[in-house]
């Protein structure tokens, strides 16, 4: 892999590279450079050393991966952390959650929460997430101004939501901001119609019809838990997904989040479709929500990338805590502790999570030609001594505390652990107050 003669903008020199792609492979001694944003070189520390480049960044003791990507939450979600722990799904919805937003939710709680989102993201190694919250167009501001990368779906429901007094209105919305931002090079609206029990089959079918149009993903809660399933049986004879697959939805641009509840018939769906499904184990076990099979569904050939759910019901937005769940509960599920081996693991963490949002060819993987999201890792602490895979110790043995740099597009957003676009102690009196209001304690 050799680079052109115009100099790089940056060279990076780390003790490992675990490139994703191709699958398994740790290289040492390796060098990556970026020039306008993008990767321009990957080869060996030698043949990197007499390129010409601007700056040269030494990384020693670090591993450089591409960027996690955070597949599935709700960003502001990050205020009402904490607030109604220790509750079944459906109560925690309808007595709690429901009730705050309804509350509280307005475009200063999105721009807040989402902005803490991103930095809590940020600073765990994330460089792309999907949202799918309230005032999407406030979060597309936040997503703009931070210099991440992001997936924004617009909320969909039968009811009135903040910011949308209908279904049609969030959906005209959705179109709208779909053709503002159709050539941004960080944002990607997608349509979040919300869950099966919550949007009839004649807005799944607007939503569909557009998504086709203007070949937009669509984001979805499917099968969260077995409760929901056995509802839509008792009532319509028919499962959520395959009601799903009778309207037209499921495809390559359908994102199907949770899926705990997965028949043969729906592992059948899920694979003619090549449909992609979200795993979000952490929220699942938290809300006893069931188990996703994901070793069930790799061996199938089903992408399965990873999301942390809102840190409400979590609570927090660590994917790299989320991918170690994963793979042990992979483990579990599967009664085999071969499932979901580490490398495996980050894959589902980084390019699986692209190829469900439709960017594998932008980002998930280092390799020439793609965007430069890159976090560099310290795997030099005491705690990941000694190493013999460094993927394995990554996954097992690594906290997101070992996150020291971040690029996005070759933009350096976090340095040596330090935002270097966002204000940490600001955003930190910002929720604190917003944590006084909700609970009461000043009012």
């Amino acid at each position: 892999m050799t680079a052109t003669a115009a100099p790089l903008d940056l060279l990076l020199l780390p003790t490992w590279l675990v490139p994703v792609e191709p699958a398994g492979v740790v290289l040492k001694a390796h060098g990556l450079g970026i020039r306008d944003g993008r990767i321009a070189f990957i080869g060996p520390r030698e043949t990197a050393l007499k390129l010409a480049t601007k700056e040269t960044r030494e990384l020693p003791g670090m591993l450089l991966s591409p960027g996690l990507v955070n597949a599935h939450g709700h960003a502001a979600m990050s205020l009402f952390r904490g607030l109604a722990d220790d509750l079944p799904l459906m109560t925690w919805l309808e007595k709690h959650i429901w009730p705050a937003e309804a509350k509280w939710v307005d475009e200063a709680f999105v721009r807040d929460g989402t902005d803490l989102a991103i930095a809590e993201q940020l600073k765990g190694g994330i460089t792309c997430f999907s949202d799918m919250y309230f005032f999407p167009k406030v979060a597309s501001d936040c997503v703009h101004n931070s210099g991440m990368r992001a997936q924004i779906a617009i909320p969909i429901l039968d009811f009135p939501i903040p910011g949308a007094a209908s279904a049609d209105e969030a959906i005209r919305q959705g179109i709208e901001l779909f053709g503002d931002l159709k050539h941004h090079p960080r944002i990607r609206i997608t349509f979040g119609p919300h869950a099966p029990y919550t949007v009839c089959d004649e807005n799944l079918e607007k939503i569909r019809m557009i998504a086709e149009e203007l070949d937009a993903s669509i984001h979805m809660h499917v099968h969260e838990t077995a409760f929901e399933v056995q509802q839509a049986v008792e009532q319509t004879g028919e499962r959520p997904l395959a009601r799903l697959g009778r309207l037209g939805l499921l495809g390559p641009r359908f994102q199907a989040v949770h899926m705990t509840q997965i028949s043969e018939d729906d592992l059948a769906l899920l694979v003619e479709s090549n449909t992609s499904v979200i795993h979000c184990p952490e929220s699942n076990l938290k809300l006893a929500s069931g188990f996703c099979p994901v070793e069930r569904l790799w061996q199938a050939g089903i992408n399965v990338a990873i999301g942390t759910d809102g840190a409400a019901s979590n609570n927090d937005l660590d994917l790299l805590g989320e991918t170690r769940t994963a793979a042990m509960l992979a483990k579990a599920v599967a009664g085999s502790a071969t499932a979901l081996d580490a490398h495996r693991a980050l894959r589902m963490a980084t390019l699986n999570g692209a190829r469900a949002m439709g960017l594998e060819s932008e980002i998930g993987s280092l390799e020439v030609g793609k965007a430069a999201d890159i976090v560099a890792l310290d795997l030099s602490g005491l705690a990941q001594q000694p190493i013999y895979d460094p993927v394995s110790q990554l996954i097992y043995a690594t906290g997101r505390d070992c996150v020291k740099h971040l690029w996005v597009a070759g933009k350096q957003l976090l340095d040596d652990r330090r935002l270097t676009r966002m204000n940490e102690q600001e955003l930190v009196a910002s929720a604190i107050e917003w944590g006084r209001r909700i609970s009461g304690r000043n009012e």
